[in-house]
């Protein structure tokens, strides 16, 4: 976040510097207010550029491993170009490397699913997902293994074959 407040920093001043070069080369023909607006475009524009340039950009750096689940668009008042073109400022994926079974309960199988999030830390779930009933349940509200395997005081609900996290899981 702060690398990106100082390149947009920079680039007002770039494009406030370009406009003062073009001032001087042409006799101080432009008006006053046309460097502080270029400033001001500028830095909009390398704002706008770096949001939806940033699911790319994260994309890119992750290991082909993980299987993108879902994705969330932004849109905001206060950006009306969203309404236009909405950008993706969070997703979710699936460590498919990360896929463990059972042999005792061949049907479920645990996963951990990723959270990114454009001005958030990565954080990870740990989520169990029975195949043959299409159902899952997050491990994170403390759910329990039993010794044949089964979980206990686990909060399944059924989600569908549909599910992309059932999908990307039992797909495996």
């Amino acid at each position: 976040m702060f690398l990106e407040l100082i390149g947009t920093v920079f680039a007002g001043i770039a494009f406030a510097g370009v406009v003062m070069a073009l001032n001087k080369l042409s006799g101080g023909r432009l008006p006053r207010w046309a460097a502080p607006v270029a400033a001001g475009v500028g830095m909009i524009g390398v704002t706008v550029a770096s949001e939806y340039s940033w699911y790319n950009r994260q994309l890119e750096s992750l290991p082909e491993e993980l299987a993108i689940i879902q994705e969330v668009e932004s849109r905001a008042f206060y950006r009306p170009w969203t309404y236009a073109v909405p950008f993706v400022d969070r997703f979710a994926a699936i460590d498919t490397v990360s896929v463990r079974t059972n042999d005792q309960v061949p049907d479920q199988r645990l996963v951990d699913l990723y959270f990114f999030g454009r001005w958030a830390p990565v954080s990870k779930m740990p989520v169990a997902v029975n195949c043959a009933e299409n159902r899952r349940a997050n491990l994170a509200d403390g759910a329990e293994f039993a010794d044949d395997g089964r979980l206990l005081n686990a909060d399944w609900f059924t989600a569908g074959s549909s599910d992309p996290i059932i999908e990307a899981t039992c797909g495996v």
